[in-house]
């Protein structure tokens, strides 16, 4: 797998689900390739651009009026290939949280929360050419339609926030190309 390519855009973009689509990395970021953008903005998905099936069918659409967004883009073939690589990145923002401080730290599957309220969402999905992933952290949590908490009240600035876990799921990626390509095949 190539290094994999990231950015933090400073410039807010809100999200509506209709970023989570082949080359939108490319088109809106002009990153080419394997890589995952963080930038922050209002979280509103309605259920015309759900992905999650589950969610649609318990009419559950997302809100948050301000989140922390990472979208992804793998340009692999295997589906269940990227879902792991979603499992990696929740299980890199929680790692991350626990060694800042963060105290009422679950997980549960791809979403995490802290003291039983809904830190993150999360979601992964397959196009005609690449594998797509979307992962957000609340900022801000007035408005929500669940119990959830964010990096506000975390006292987590979002920006470093994201550098941070882009910085260490860039590390996880190369250490596990790292490790392929050191071993000698048993034949």
């Amino acid at each position: 797998m190539p290094r994999l390519k990231t950015l933090v855009s400073e410039v807010p973009l809100d999200y509506d689900g209709t970023q989570l689509a082949p080359h939108f990395l490319y088109k809106q970021f002009d990153l080419l390739g394997d890589g995952v953008v963080a930038f922050v903005g209002r979280g509103e998905v309605k259920l015309d651009h759900m992905v999650d099936l589950t969610d649609v069918k318990k009419n559950a659409p997302i809100y948050s009026p301000k989140m922390v967004h990472f979208l992804g883009e793998f340009f692999i073939d295997s589906f269940q290939e990227g879902i792991w690589l979603q499992h990696l990145f929740v299980c890199n923002v929680y790692e991350w949280l626990w060694e800042n401080g963060v105290t009422g730290l679950r997980r549960r599957g791809n979403d995490i929360y802290v003291n039983d309220r809904k830190f993150s969402v999360s979601i992964a999905t397959k196009s005609p050419v690449s594998v797509l992933l979307h992962f957000a952290a609340n900022v801000l949590t007035e408005g929500t339609p669940v119990p959830t908490a964010g990096l506000r009240e975390l006292d987590i600035d979002p920006l470093v926030f994201a550098r941070a876990v882009l910085e260490k799921f860039s590390f996880e990626m190369e250490t596990g190309f790292k490790a392929r390509v050191k071993a000698t095949p048993r034949t």
